[in-house]
């Protein structure tokens, strides 16, 4: 998927209404609160060396990046921040951690993160199962972060 296509699936998804139950639909997951499109996806394949998934994680970086710029012009620089502290009240098992930060926070090490019109759209790269999959994830949402 091209910027362009990426940018077209966030503005849909801050256009359309949060959803009264948790549910998913092709590449996105929503709930109460959310929408979390994957707007790219990477599983590594059983004969790499680890050498593709390292390029492909530079990649999915450099999409972000490459994304975020565009956003920046629409709505200024982003704060960029860490899921750490949200993860490890996660993992203590406190549940104060709301969704979509909670599930985010197990495979999502930080955010770029924008307050557009009462909404917060952050974009971050999830790493899955031991870093054997990647994502490129957007997130908006009206849950405030962690």
């Amino acid at each position: 998927m091209s910027s362009a296509e990426h940018l077209a699936t966030i503005d849909l998804l801050r256009a359309r209404d949060f959803p009264e139950a948790p549910g998913r639909s092709a590449a996105v997951r929503a709930g109460p609160g959310f929408h979390i499109a994957e707007l790219r996806t990477y599983e590594t394949a059983e004969d790499d060396d680890g050498t593709a998934r390292d390029a492909m994680e530079e990649q999915y970086e450099a999409e972000r990046d490459a994304l975020a710029v565009l956003l920046t012009a629409r709505w200024g620089e982003p704060h960029i921040i860490s899921l750490a502290s949200a993860f490890a009240r996660v993992v203590a098992g406190s549940g104060d951690v709301p969704e979509p930060w909670a599930s985010l926070s197990e495979t999502v090490p930080d955010v770029h993160l924008w307050q557009v019109e009462g909404h917060w759209l952050a974009l971050g790269v999830a790493r899955w199962g031991g870093w054997d999959a990647l994502q490129l994830l957007a997130v908006i949402t009206k849950v405030d972060p962690p």
